[in-house]
């Protein structure tokens, strides 16, 4: 499984594994990182799931769609150009050691 880097706004680290086909805010949630809301569980509909991802591994993600695009002008923490939703990005071995930096909140 690959691991992914959830890294806290107080600098804290944690590294889970998560399950292919899976996706970020699923295997994080379930696994209880703080940071992750997911409001809408997964559904694109919240941008409470809202993550700032390695800028150098956005190469490695899927390409947003207009939904998520819209979405992330309305986060509570401000939009960057790295910031993805992690209910739109699911986990592949690619993505083994992604660093995802959790904003400083969510609602």
């Amino acid at each position: 499984m690959p691991n992914i880097v959830f890294v806290h706004p107080d600098g804290a680290r944690e590294e889970l594994e998560i399950a292919e086909g899976t996706s970020l805010m699923q295997g994080a949630t379930a696994q209880g990182i703080d940071g992750i809301v997911a409001e809408c569980g997964g559904n694109c509909m919240c941008a409470t799931c809202h993550v700032y991802v390695e800028p150098s591994q956005l190469a490695l993600l899927p390409a947003m769609s207009e939904e998520e695009d819209a979405l992330l002008d309305g986060t509570a923490s401000e939009r960057q150009p790295n910031s993805r939703l992690s209910c739109q990005i699911s986990v592949t071995p690619a993505l083994d050691g992604l660093l995802v930096n959790l904003p400083e909140r969510q609602v």
